[in-house]
């Protein structure tokens, strides 16, 4: 098999998973890199060994020599680089979510159709193996017909600032940052239905918190307390044209004990929970089971999850299949984070 000659585009914190997960795959070369910082490129580049730093993007999607990117920018970018990428002839991995608006969505999707090249979006939660042993069992019709799912992604403490929370460069805060993780696994285990119905709400009350002490959480390299102007906290009920619904809530800051992550879901056969971790609740012999899978892990590893996913991207690229995370897929996700911010704003419920 050829090796896949990949760029990365952007490097910032998560560059760091698409350059070691590339290293890692003996069927990709790691070729190039870019940043508007042409110092912090050099500086991954000498850490991977990547021969090739580029001044613009436009030398790269000029450069035959690179047959695909991964975007690693800010969301306001991404439909705008991924748009000129394919236009270049180059097969893409974008960070999630795939634009900033459903408009940008769809000419993303167009455009991947009309230059008939890979696009995946970094839905990285589809790759875990804990989701992966559920969506067998799934598929398998363990859980029968899954009619509700509710997640939770919620931090008393986490807005990591910088361009997380500038609404123009994100697009918004933890409905677009986490939000679109939990949205997506769930939607995507209970087999991608259409979405009918959305009603949301948006809340901006507690700010950044900038002025709490003693408890430590991840900042942008970029952090300024003073600055924020994303939302706080989000929640949403979807419901979709076959009658199933999704209830979910996300945080970057709460008044709440301490971080909580959870995913469920329930069929009309059993039920099971992804996070904290992979457990099945099924019925037999008149009696209700908890069933916990003997596998290696049970709750969300990141490091595995993205190896996962680079390499079904480079599978995707070099052999001509359809990617686990299509551009469809990115543009139907993009469509409930609209519908939400929208039913937030208008106090209503939107329809589709």
């Amino acid at each position: 098999m050829d090796s896949l000659r990949v760029c990365v585009i952007g490097t910032g914190s998560i560059s760091d998973m698409h350059l070691q997960s590339y290293a890692n795959n003996p069927n990709a070369l790691l070729y190039g890199v870019y940043d508007y910082s042409k110092e912090r490129a050099e500086e991954k580049a000498k850490k991977y060994g990547i021969e090739k730093v580029y001044d613009s993007l436009e030398e790269i999607f000029n450069d035959p020599h690179v047959d695909a990117v991964s975007i690693c920018t800010w969301n306001n970018t991404h439909a705008e680089i991924s748009i000129a990428a394919l236009k270049g002839g180059k097969h893409v991995l974008v960070e999630k979510p795939l634009s900033m608006t459903v408009e940008e969505a769809l000419k993303v999707e167009e455009t991947t159709r009309k230059y008939k090249k890979t696009l995946q979006v970094g839905f990285v939660r589809r790759f875990a193996t804990n989701t992966k042993v559920l969506k067998s069992f799934i598929d398998n019709g363990k859980l029968g017909e899954i009619y509700y799912a509710k997640a939770s992604c919620l931090r008393r403490l986490g807005n990591p600032g910088g361009w997380f929370a500038d609404k123009e460069r994100s697009g918004g805060g933890p409905l677009i940052d986490l939000g679109v993780h939990i949205i997506d696994i769930c939607w995507y285990l209970m087999g991608r239905p259409k979405v009918k119905s959305i009603s949301g709400n948006t809340y901006r009350q507690l700010g950044n918190r900038g002025n709490v002490e003693n408890l430590r959480f991840y900042k942008a390299a970029d952090y300024d307390k003073d600055k924020n102007t994303v939302e706080d906290l989000a929640n949403a009920l979807i419901a979709f044209e076959n009658g199933a619904s999704l209830l979910v809530d996300v945080s970057f800051t709460l008044h709440a004990k301490k971080d909580e992550i959870q995913v469920k879901l329930f069929g009309t056969k059993g039920g099971a929970e992804l996070e904290p971790q992979l457990v099945l609740i099924s019925e037999e012999n008149d009696t209700i089971l908890n069933i916990s899978p003997q596998i290696d892990q049970l709750t969300f590893d990141f490091s595995n999850a993205f190896q996962n996913e680079i390499d079904s991207f480079v599978t995707s690229c070099l052999s001509g299949t359809k990617p686990e995370a299509p551009v469809e897929d990115g543009v139907e996700i993009m469509k409930i984070l609209a519908g939400i911010y929208e039913a937030s704003e208008k106090k209503c419920e939107v329809t589709f």
